[in-house]
C-alpha cells in the first residue's frame, strides 16, 4: 500500500508531466511570429468536431422505444442548448446539463 507521501509524489510528477506536455507546443509556437495555417484551421474546426463527437457518444445508447424514451438525455441536452444560447458559456452549459441529467435520474421516475 502506498503511503501518503508516495501518493502525493506520484500525483505531483504526473501533474507536472501533463502540464509540460500540454504547454510545450505553445512554447514552441510562441517563438514564431505567425501560426502555421494548419494550426489556425484546426483551431477553428476541432472544437465543433469534438463537441459533435461527444454528443453522439452521449446519445448513442438512448433507446426511444423503451421507457423513459430518452427523456433524461433529451431534456438535459435541451438544457445545454438553451443555456448555451442564453449565456454563451460552455462551462456553465455543461454544468447545467449535467446537473439537470443527474437531478432527473435521481428524482424523476417513470
Amino acid at each position: 500500500m502506498l503511503s501518503t507521501v508516495d501518493a502525493l509524489l506520484i500525483i505531483t510528477v504526473m501533474s507536472l508531466g501533463t502540464y509540460f506536455l500540454r504547454g510545450f507546443p505553445f512554447l514552441i509556437l510562441k517563438a514564431k511570429d505567425k501560426l502555421p495555417d494548419t494550426i489556425v484551421y484546426l483551431g477553428k474546426v476541432l472544437p465543433g468536431a469534438v463537441m459533435g463527437m461527444l454528443v453522439i457518444y452521449c446519445l448513442k445508447d438512448v433507446n426511444l422505444f423503451v421507457a423513459p424514451h430518452g427523456f433524461y438525455e433529451l431534456t438535459a441536452s435541451a438544457v445545454v442548448i438553451l443555456t448555451q444560447a442564453w449565456r454563451r458559456n460552455m462551462i456553465l452549459s455543461i454544468i447545467a446539463g449535467t446537473a439537470a441529467y443527474m437531478l432527473l435520474q435521481n428524482f424523476v421516475h417513470f
